[in-house]
């Protein structure tokens, strides 16, 4: 598996803004890390219903890493 790049973000969650990529990219994670935390994102409920545990090392981090950008957008739209 090679390291995550901006293709491969690009290509699991869409354009993003360059910042948010380059934090991603820094992890070392791999696009398969990235897909994974994203399906954790977006649909948490099926992954804990089906009794996978939270993820934890590069996936866990990039979680945290989006569920941050996610907070952010959200408190500039109420800004």
């Amino acid at each position: 598996m090679t390291s995550l790049n901006r293709e491969g973000v690009t290509k699991v969650l869409g354009p993003v803004d360059e910042g948010l990529a380059a934090e991603l990219i820094a992890t070392d994670a791999t696009a398969e890390e990235l897909f994974e935390a994203y399906a954790w994102l977006t649909n948490d409920e099926a992954l804990t219903e089906a009794r996978r545990p939270f993820p934890t090392g590069k996936v866990g981090e990039l979680i945290q890493i989006l569920q941050a950008s996610e907070e952010d957008e959200a408190q500039q739209v109420r800004d």
